[in-house]
């Protein structure tokens, strides 16, 4: 999962980093089910990264509805990527 290590020296709660967790489930699932390329096997990690560092920074900014952070990070990778 690429969210955990990048959580490893973070500032937020336990508790919050499930929700961060979840979040980046969330937001992985949605990639795969639009069949992306990011999705395959040549992009995945790298994809998989993007949306983990998106999802942290914005946590960072103040937002902590796991449904936004997701969708937020999706939007972000099809925006700035594709």
């Amino acid at each position: 999962m690429a969210i955990v290590p990048l959580l490893a020296q973070s500032a937020f709660d336990p508790e919050f980093i499930e929700t961060l967790v979840s979040a980046y489930e969330d937001a992985w699932r949605q990639v795969e089910k639009s069949g992306s390329a990011f999705a395959s096997p040549r992009y995945r990690r790298a994809a998989q990264e993007i949306v983990a560092k998106r999802i942290i920074e914005m946590a960072q900014r103040g937002e902590r509805d796991p449904t936004q952070l997701a969708a937020d990070a999706v939007a972000y990778l099809a925006r700035s990527y594709a």
